[in-house]
């Protein structure tokens, strides 16, 4: 079985559409605050492995607004539950309409990591080997790596995580839409938003679809 760590159902059946035998799994892992989505993605699902002890994903996603120098990116999660997403949007194409950018542009931009506690053969996909758990950990987690191989309850502290990006470029509008969840009202691509499309048409086009094709055609071989 793959666990899929997340609460998230619409996150579950985007991954069902290329996955077989995919799980989701309750886990709260630690959520670090990084300038990336990689890093965010890699620490969780060190820690989201050491917890279920089986092959996990866990995917960290976001609005990058061009005009907002990628901003929110991967605080989005945190500007949608403090600025919501309707006024995230006006400032979105404030910031853009000062800029110059007349049609608002943005991307959603999704990191899939995948963790089973084994190591990987070269490929074009990043892996995360650890080497940046010095800025994920504070200063007692750091001292406690120094001399033990596990932090944090058992945590995995240098376990090799497999990383695969999906992009979709669009821009952002005013609200339209009843589908979908997050930021989808508001961002369009190819003239519809994401809250306009079928689950079955977002899926097709998502940057969490793309990452996940991505991931479950180098799975089949693993």
């Amino acid at each position: 079985m793959l666990s899929y760590v997340t609460t998230n159902q619409g996150k579950v059946r985007e991954a069902r559409a290329y996955l077989d035998g995919v799980e989701a799994v309750e886990f709260d892992y630690t959520e670090i605050q990084a300038g990336e989505l990689g890093p965010v993605a890699a620490r969780g699902a060190r820690e989201a492995y050491g917890h279920v002890e089986g092959p996990v994903i866990v995917d960290d996603a976001g609005l990058f607004v061009d005009a907002l120098d990628g901003f929110p990116g991967p605080y989005s999660s945190y500007v949608e539950e403090t600025v919501g997403v309707d006024r995230a949007g006006e400032l979105a194409r404030s910031a853009a309409e000062a800029d110059g950018d007349a049609t608002a542009r943005a991307s959603f931009r999704c990191v899939i990591a995948y963790c089973d506690g084994e190591d990987f053969a070269a490929t074009p996909e990043p892996v995360d080997r650890g080497e940046r758990r010095g800025q994920d950990l504070g200063a007692d987690e750091r001292a406690a790596a120094s001399t033990d191989d596990t932090v944090d309850a058992g945590r995995p502290r240098d376990v090799p995580v497999k990383l695969f990006e999906g992009v979709v470029p669009g821009r952002i509008v005013p609200p339209r839409g009843e589908g979908g969840f997050g930021y989808d009202p508001i961002f369009e691509h190819d003239g519809t938003t994401f809250a306009e499309l079928s689950p079955a048409e977002k899926t097709a086009v998502s940057h969490r679809g793309r990452a996940l094709e991505k991931f479950a055609e180098w799975f089949a071989e693993r």
